[in-house]
């Protein structure tokens, strides 16, 4: 007993060391977002040009995610969040050189690192809870994957709020030298800190491994790139820079607006589980999947009928975040379970390596579409390519695999210590 209690109390500093990386790394990412957009946006950038600014960001995480994946069996997880820590603060520091050296192939190339980084990152962090989690408890796993994907994201939010906060305060560059300096000194504490081999698999996968054979890993894969896709092709760069032109909102104004939005969204991701399946005893299935899609898919196409008639726009954005948030942030936490509870433990970041490129993708695909439709249409076109993305999400859900009557929560009955 003594050896099972000495186990669980080394899981569970494990995972907060984990959480606390994956924290600093994402209040960096979010700032730094937040700061190239309005920056960029000031210099008089066109809203494509800004988008393109993250274009190799969002390239980057696409093949990132898929080697990264094959990487984290071969040699640890603790090695390539380590490595996403240092490649990070080489991407803040390259955007520390004077300004007329901010050229737009510098920028881009400091982005493709970041978007190395951040994917490594977060692949790291969501292979390393399988691993910490008994395999015979899935509610327990929901809710650590719940509370590690929605307090990154609240935390994303607040590095939104900074970034805008900084910008105005202290300019760009000095901006990112200090975040740069604060993440260097997270890096050292991980590399003297996190456990050695977490996540290395028994036996060593081939690179021809990278490619998911699982069909349900296959589906939520691209379910989860449609879903991603819908986020951004309007949240990225149409919102913010509408919000700054077609409103006149400072740039503290945005940020402080998006990092709310984005901080309320990373406590319902948080409190997902009980939205999902806690009081029906039940973990999600494809049903569930489909199902809250479904609804998501309703919030975008409303808001763009609502500004096509002309009705007030700050109302219209301000509320229809708010419910989109609440959809989304549910969706997105229980994608995030389903993609841990179907990996193999063996190699689990293989599995998840791919399902994050295809979040990746999404990523990608709504950024530029982000920018270029809002450039060619304004916000509505963008609030439409939404709503279809997301029913196009809701259809591939169908097809995830679906509990039988006896797949109920096994911690539904009160626990100690989880």
């Amino acid at each position: 007993m003594s050896t099972v209690a000495a186990h669980r109390s080394v899981a569970v500093r494990q995972y907060f060391l984990i959480t606390g990386n994956y924290w600093a790394f994402t209040l960096t990412d979010g700032a730094l977002r937040m700061l190239v957009v309005l920056h960029f946006h000031q210099l008089g950038y066109t809203p494509l040009q800004v988008a393109l600014l993250f274009l190799f960001y969002e390239v980057f995480g696409v093949i990132t995610n898929l080697v990264g994946g094959w990487l984290g069996a071969r040699i640890g997880l603790n090695r390539t969040m380590n490595i996403g820590l240092a490649l990070q603060v080489v991407a803040l520091g390259m955007l520390t050189v004077p300004a007329v050296a901010l050229t737009v192939p510098w920028v881009m190339a400091a982005q493709a690192l970041s978007g190395i980084a951040k994917d490594l990152n977060k692949m790291s962090a969501k292979s390393s809870i399988k691993l910490l989690v008994p395999g015979d408890q899935p509610g327990a796993l929901y809710r650590w994957v719940a509370a590690l994907t929605g307090s990154k994201n609240a935390l994303k939010g607040i590095g939104f709020f900074l970034g805008g906060a900084l910008l105005t305060a202290f300019g760009f560059r000095a901006a990112i030298a200090g975040m740069a300096i604060a993440l260097l000194m997270v890096w050292v504490a991980s590399l003297i800190l996190l456990q050695r081999d977490l996540g290395k698999a028994r036996n060593k996968p081939k690179f021809r491994d990278l490619f998911s054979k699982s069909r349900a890993i296959n589906l939520l894969s691209a379910a989860r790139l449609f879903l991603f896709g819908a986020r951004d092709v309007w949240f990225v760069v149409a919102l913010p820079v509408f919000l700054a032109t077609a409103l006149g909102w400072s740039d503290w104004a945005v940020g402080a607006f998006l990092a709310s939005w984005v901080i309320g969204y990373g406590i319902v991701q948080s409190l997902a589980p009980y939205f999902t399946g806690r009081r029906s005893s039940r973990v999600p299935d494809g049903r569930s999947a489909f199902a809250w899609a479904a609804a998501l898919a309703i919030a975008p196409a409303t808001m763009a009928v609502l500004l096509g008639y002309a009705v007030d726009a700050t109302l219209v954005l301000v509320v229809g975040l708010a419910i989109f948030g609440v959809l989304f942030a549910i969706n997105s936490s229980l994608h995030s379970y389903l993609i841990v509870s179907y990996a193999n433990e063996d190699g689990v970041s293989l599995d998840v390596g791919f399902y994050y490129m295809a979040n990746a993708l999404g990523r990608l695909l709504g950024t530029v579409l982000s920018g270029a439709v809002f450039q060619a249409g304004g916000l509505v076109p963008c609030l439409w390519i939404a709503a279809m993305f997301v029913a196009l999400a809701a259809l591939i859900s169908l097809a995830l695999p679906k509990h039988g009557p006896a797949a109920a929560l096994p911690e539904s009955r009160p626990e100690s210590g989880d």
